[in-house]
């Protein structure tokens, strides 16, 4: 079995630095290979791609824009009446893949409009969803690239969320029925949600193109105090044939190099050449 290989998620690792272009040459200096960002839009992307080349990383994932962040939206694939904007969203987003060759873009869902009952607007939102990712998968296919959708738990991090568990997520891509479309398993939120987690990996994993981590609940490092288990949870992609990335989107309990111990160890027992970096 192929060990895994992990992305370092640097809108979250390496907060003591204030830059993308130094957070990339820390997580190269890290022993990571791959990063993700989850909205590189402050940089220009040509900044962005030579800072990754310079730190010996690939980009592997970022999010489409969240949209007006003064009015609280956190993406717009679902939200209605925003159609026009998140097309003009995915055209960024894709130029910026594009610049980086990153092949997978996060089609953010976005929240429930203020107000509305989630069971109300269920209907019309997963309309609103279905007809944009349909227009995004085009768009994509014509990069090649893959269209992600991440369901993020409405329990601590985003009540208003709309995409809230992976059995709505799978749904809504098995009505879309593109195979440039896959879920993004973020286990942090799986957990939270619906826990179940060695059944849900192994029934969703044939349509997962992306696995972030995080522990439960404090959403600190794998080898954090908490929940889950991760030794067990990464040997369990790894005996499941997990090919893709696994993103570190976790908020460092201290400094962010002293707290990848737990990687250093999986590395080590892998036979990694970055062990003990």
């Amino acid at each position: 079995m192929a060990p895994l290989r992990f992305s370092a998620n640097l809108s979250w690792l390496f907060p003591e630095l204030s830059s993308l272009p130094a957070r990339l040459q820390a997580a190269g200096s890290s022993g990571f290979e791959a990063a993700e960002i989850a909205w590189p839009y402050t940089e220009a992307p040509e900044t962005l791609a030579r800072s990754a080349q310079d730190a010996g990383l690939r980009l592997v994932l970022i999010n489409t824009p969240q949209g007006d962040r003064e009015k609280g939206e956190m993406g717009l694939g679902a939200v209605p009446g925003r159609q026009a904007a998140f097309r003009e969203g995915l055209e960024q987003a894709v130029l910026y893949a594009k610049a980086l060759s990153c092949p997978s873009i996060h089609l953010m869902a976005g929240r429930i409009p203020q107000g509305a009952d989630r069971e109300v607007v269920r209907g019309e939102m997963e309309n609103v969803f279905l007809e944009n990712l349909r227009h995004a998968a085009g768009v994509l296919a014509q990069e090649n690239l893959v269209g992600l959708l991440e369901p993020i738990n409405t329990r601590i991090t985003d009540p208003q969320y709309f995409l809230d568990t992976p059995q709505q997520a799978a749904a809504i891509l098995k009505k879309v029925g593109r195979p440039n479309l896959q879920l993004q398993m973020d286990i942090f939120h799986w957990q939270i949600m619906d826990g179940n987690l060695t059944g849900n990996i192994q029934k969703f994993l044939p349509i997962v193109g992306h696995v972030q981590i995080a522990q439960v609940p404090g959403r600190g490092e794998p080898g954090s105090p908490g929940e889950l288990n991760f030794p067990y949870l990464l040997q369990l992609l790894e005996d499941e044939g997990y090919k893709g990335f696994v993103g570190c989107e976790y908020r460092p309990q201290g400094d962010t190099v002293e707290g990848l111990s737990w990687l250093r160890s999986y590395w080590n027992r892998r036979g990694y050449p970055q062990a003990g970096q």
